[in-house]
């Protein structure tokens, strides 16, 4: 039984929110504590990413996917997984409560909760990366609900654990947390000017990992269950 879109665009808020608090919070903390040591501070970003990934997808799934990605919800709608007016929405709420997750996290750690980030993050390695970042993503999903879709929740965050250190970019692999980040001057912040060419690059990375999924592991209906991050 499929359900109700209300239900499903609440637990895309709210996985949303949970996962970008959690971005940010953990860099805040990890940059807190790490005494100047950017690989400590990045280390303590990306244990507490994937974790809270593993937990969100698990618990989030059977009910909308837990997509908590634009990139994903997209490359859904395009292989007929989701309507696409459903789409839309799913990208609207996980926009919205990704915001609200950063703001949240700057409310818990007594920082000012409107903010802009200057942390420069531009160029062509670093836009390779987030395509190269976003493919992964998209081609790990496909082929692990096509043949092991109980493994899902570890393989994404395993995946984003992963990419975090192999990428340049350290992995955003997701335009909603993009914009969220453009909004926190903080270890995870990432300046608007650089937003769209972030974006740009895990659109291209996104299609291009949905056709190469689709080429090698077949066609098969995902309808709630192609996630994440």
């Amino acid at each position: 039984m499929t359900v109700p879109l209300p239900r499903r665009l609440m637990a895309e808020g709210i996985g949303s929110a949970m996962l970008f608090a959690t971005v940010i919070g953990s860099g805040i903390m990890a940059e807190r504590l790490a005494g100047g040591n950017v690989a400590i501070a990045l280390l303590g970003n990306t244990m507490a990413t994937g974790a809270i990934l593993f937990v969100l997808i698990t618990m989030l799934g059977p009910v909308s996917g837990a997509h908590l990605n634009p990139a994903v919800s997209a490359v859904a709608a395009w292989r007929g997984d989701l309507r696409g007016r459903d789409a839309l929405l799913y990208v609207l709420t996980q926009i919205t409560c990704g915001i609200l997750g950063v703001w949240l996290a700057h409310l818990m750690f007594g920082v000012p909760i409107v903010q802009f980030s200057t942390h420069s993050r531009t160029g062509f390695g670093q836009w390779t990366g987030e395509a190269v970042a976003t493919f992964g993503l998209i081609l790990t999903i496909i082929g692990t609900v096509r043949h092991r879709p109980d493994w899902v929740p570890a393989s994404v965050a395993l995946y984003i654990t992963a990419a975090f250190w192999f990428t340049s970019s350290t992995s955003f692999a997701n335009p909603a947390i993009t914009i969220a980040r453009s909004l926190s001057d903080s270890f995870a912040g990432i300046s608007p000017g650089d937003i769209v060419p972030f974006i740009l690059a895990q659109t291209a990375g996104a299609f291009t990992g949905a056709l190469t999924g689709t080429a090698l592991f077949g066609v098969n209906s995902a309808a709630q269950s192609s996630p994440r991050a």
